[in-house]
């Protein structure tokens, strides 16, 4: 689907240069973008590779099952249904994790592979399951105890204090996560409710 998005921008872009004949400055525009955005991948991919190392030697050499163990009280109760030792639990508890410490793309990797479990999982291949709507969630609205990524591309862009900005991420990212589950857990005992009303 996202294929079809960004073709579709790029083409409607060509055209519109086209019509306004301004095609000189959107070569010019693509080239800088590329840059940038070539910049941006050199400035994070050394986070991105040192904390990715990270969280696979945690998850070979057992640390990842401590962890687990740590956000298995907070997290059994959002995901009752979802058994402990699963390895969908797991890669959630990880993804939790990685999240806090604000490595959202070092998340990734543990978000699919927990998506790929609870798919496994789940009754309805075609329907997402209760579990998978929480975790979506969590995952999109973390708390994130430590920025890193924003620290690490706010001290690359000359900033003296990197981090100062800890105590707005730590409100509204708690904030954004109390909503999003009050929200989520609202549709989700409505749905029961109709469904056994329904029935």
């Amino acid at each position: 689907m996202l294929n079809f998005v960004w073709g579709g921008m790029i083409i409607v872009s060509i055209v519109c240069a086209i019509f306004t004949k301004n095609t000189k400055q959107l070569g010019i525009d693509t080239l800088e973008g590329a840059k940038d955005g070539l910049e941006l991948l050199l400035v994070i991919l050394p986070m991105l590779v040192m904390w990715s190392g990270i969280m696979e030697i945690a998850s070979k050499s057992g640390l990842s099952d401590k962890i687990a163990k740590i956000f298995r009280p907070l997290l059994k109760r959002l995901f009752p249904n979802l058994d402990a030792d699963s390895d969908a639990f797991k890669y959630i508890c990880l993804n939790v994790s990685a999240n806090i410490l604000g490595l959202g793309n070092a998340a990734t990797p543990f978000g699919l592979k927990a998506m790929k479990e609870l798919k496994r999982l789940s009754p309805h291949s075609d329907t997402a399951s209760d579990e998978m709507m929480i975790f979506v969630l969590m995952n999109t609205a973390s708390i994130q105890l430590i920025p890193t990524t924003v620290g690490t591309l706010r001290y690359n862009a000359g900033s003296q204090s990197p981090f100062d900005i800890l105590p707005c991420v730590w409100i509204t990212s708690a904030a954004a996560l109390a909503f999003g589950l009050t929200a989520v857990l609202c549709c989700i005992k409505t749905t029961r409710s109709a469904v056994v009303v329904g029935a």
